[in-house]
């Protein structure tokens, strides 16, 4: 991988292990509370499969036969 790519990575997964830390397991998924770290989360697996997409891009333009 690029560099760049690797660098998005560490941070989306930093990203998801905040949410996942401050996440309030005792009131359930859907709690209101809650709702603003779920809509991250999927923000952050969005970013890791557009940074995999991105990575798979590169290598595709960049062969030469």
């Amino acid at each position: 991988m690029q560099t760049i790519y690797k660098v998005f990575l560490i941070i989306f997964i930093i990203i998801i292990g905040i949410i996942l830390y401050s996440f309030d397991w005792e009131s359930g998924i859907m709690h209101e509370a809650n709702t603003k770290y779920i809509l991250s989360l999927a923000a952050a697996i969005v970013g890791i499969l557009a940074v995999f997409v991105l990575n798979t891009w590169s290598k595709i333009g960049s062969k030469k036969p």
